[in-house]
């Protein structure tokens, strides 16, 4: 049995869960999310709890059965929490702005950039060296921090560029003078 797939899922309160046509929606104070679930794996919930079970132990089912069960908590987690990353902006003039629903990169570039965030997907600026994108989808919170630093990843030499609010750049040495 999956370890991860055999965890029970705790519903706080204000967490409403629909099965319908091979759909699981769940809906929460943060919105409201969806997905397929996956062949003929079973949700059920019973005492409060979010239990997924599968048919049988071929590869294919133990796979999506522990898959299927991270998905479930994360849409639970999002829907009450919600998720959100920081991104940290390194360099001389490098900025941020933020504009309607999207932001406004100035990033050592002689044009800006203009990034329009998903739907479901809010982005703010505390200052303008830092941006932090949240949301109640894990996956479009990634993808839209993934998308933002992917203008201008950090370079290992001085360090400019845009980054995760944790992450180390390993730097390397410039030349020397021989």
């Amino acid at each position: 049995m999956s370890r991860i797939g055999k965890m029970a899922i705790p519903l706080p309160s204000g967490v409403d869960i629909k099965q319908a046509d091979g759909q699981l929606q769940v809906k929460g104070p943060k919105g409201q999310l969806s997905m397929k679930i996956p062949g003929e794996i079973q949700i059920a919930v019973e005492d409060g709890e979010l239990r997924v079970t599968r048919p049988s132990d071929q590869r294919e089912m133990r796979a999506l059965h522990g898959l299927t069960r991270s998905l479930a908590a994360n849409m639970v987690e999002g829907v009450t929490n919600g998720f959100s990353k920081t991104l940290q902006i390194v360099g001389v003039g490098y900025r941020a702005e933020k504009k309607g629903n999207g932001l406004t990169l100035h990033l050592g570039f002689s044009h800006t950039i203009h990034y329009e965030a998903a739907k479901g997907v809010t982005l703010d600026v505390p200052n303008n060296t830092t941006v932090v994108v949240s949301g109640a989808d894990k996956q479009k919170v990634g993808q839209a921090a993934a998308e933002i630093r992917s203008y201008r990843p950090p370079e290992p030499y001085k360090g400019k560029g845009v980054r995760y609010e944790n992450e180390h750049v390993r730097r390397k040495a410039g030349k020397t003078a021989g």
